[in-house]
């Protein structure tokens, strides 16, 4: 079997998405998004099913939740379709929402068209924000009103201060867990359900609310070692869900014991499907492939951050800021989509045979 390929643009590889599932015989549903990309195309969620409607267990597998980490999923989702979804097992239904966050996606960013990151929105609305106090701290040096040389170096020293003084567990809190009063700074959560939020919470009460078993991985990149994918749990070790977790795939991590490369996070989308489904058996991770360094990473959303709010997205420096974000996400070495995809057909393989 060759191995996947990333796509170059969100058009190709939503083009390759469709046709594969069109070949594999899946039901598909297009659902627009209001905005289009940068070559004024279409964007959408497209949902790809397989198998009986009614089934009681259910495997989902979802794609650019976090906008150009679509480029790795979106590659894995498109290979399953066309190399392994003939030998699926009968009786079971397998769904791929292609590209959660089409936006993101298309525009390379990692964030939405409101500069949400969408694992920081799906909050109870009807109660109060969580507060991030430490964040209010940094977001000055995090996103500077300039991006020179000078104001980079500038803001990395404010940073470098602010991880000596809090070492960098508690730093990588302060900056990634979520945060709701800066709408131009990283990983702000939004005032309300985004359009994607919406349109998934509508998707998974309809569509799913029947099945008896619910086994959901969301492709993630960006945290952890090259090309290692981590199952990234939000229940703690002695949680059923955790303990099924467990049994089913490798290298389970859990970010409520903090043992995950990834910090407990407000407004995660897999938290906020447990409520959703409250009769349903949900088992759900976040696979997380490693790229690059987390400095890399961090500059790359900066540049982005930066980019979006104090200077132009379509200007001379958009291209180059793009580059950064996608490198940062999608490692175009052979090498490393051929082990994402071992990696991820085990895990869907898994989650079938149970």
């Amino acid at each position: 079997m060759p191995a996947p390929s990333l796509s170059a643009t969100y058009a190709d590889a939503r083009s390759a998405f469709l046709n594969a599932a069109a070949n594999a015989g899946a039901s598909v549903t297009h659902h627009p998004h209001p905005l289009g990309g940068p070559d004024g195309g279409e964007l959408a969620v497209d949902v790809a099913s397989l198998g009986p409607a009614d089934a009681t267990d259910v495997v989902l597998v979802m794609s650019g939740t976090h906008g150009v980490e679509g480029y790795c999923g979106s590659a894995v989702q498109t290979h399953w379709l066309n190399h392994v979804a003939a030998t699926r097992p009968e009786g079971k239904r397998v769904v791929m929402i292609h590209a959660l966050n089409p936006f993101g996606f298309a525009w390379v960013r990692r964030v939405n068209e409101d500069n949400v990151d969408l694992n920081r929105n799906f909050l109870d609305w009807d109660q109060p924000v969580p507060h991030n106090d430490e964040y209010d701290d940094l977001a000055d040096a995090l996103v500077p009103d300039e991006w020179t040389e000078a104001s980079r170096a500038a803001s990395l020293t404010l940073l470098a201060g602010h991880l000596e003084r809090l070492g960098p567990v508690e730093m990588q809190r302060a900056v990634s867990r979520g945060q709701y009063r800066h709408p131009d700074g990283l990983f702000y959560g939004g005032t309300g359900p985004t359009w994607s939020n919406r349109w998934l919470t509508d998707w998974l009460t309809s569509e799913l609310g029947g099945c008896a078993r619910l086994i959901l991985i969301d492709v993630h990149t960006g945290l952890g070692p090259w090309g290692h994918g981590e199952y990234i749990i939000h229940h703690p070790a002695a949680h059923p869900a955790a303990v099924r977790a467990n049994a089913m795939w490798p290298h389970v991590r859990s970010a409520a014991d903090a043992d995950s490369v990834s910090v407990l996070l407000s407004g995660d989308a897999l938290d906020r499907v447990d409520a959703l489904l409250p009769d349903v058996e949900i088992t759900s991770t976040a696979l997380e492939f490693g790229t690059v360094d987390q400095i890399s990473v961090l500059e790359s959303l900066r540049a982005d951050a930066w980019l979006w709010s104090r200077g132009d997205p379509q200007g001379p420096d958009g291209d180059a800021v793009r580059a950064q974000v996608r490198a940062a996400f999608a490692d175009e070495e052979p090498a490393w989509i051929a082990t994402v995809w071992d990696q991820f057909d085990l895990a869907v393989a898994s989650a079938l045979a149970v």
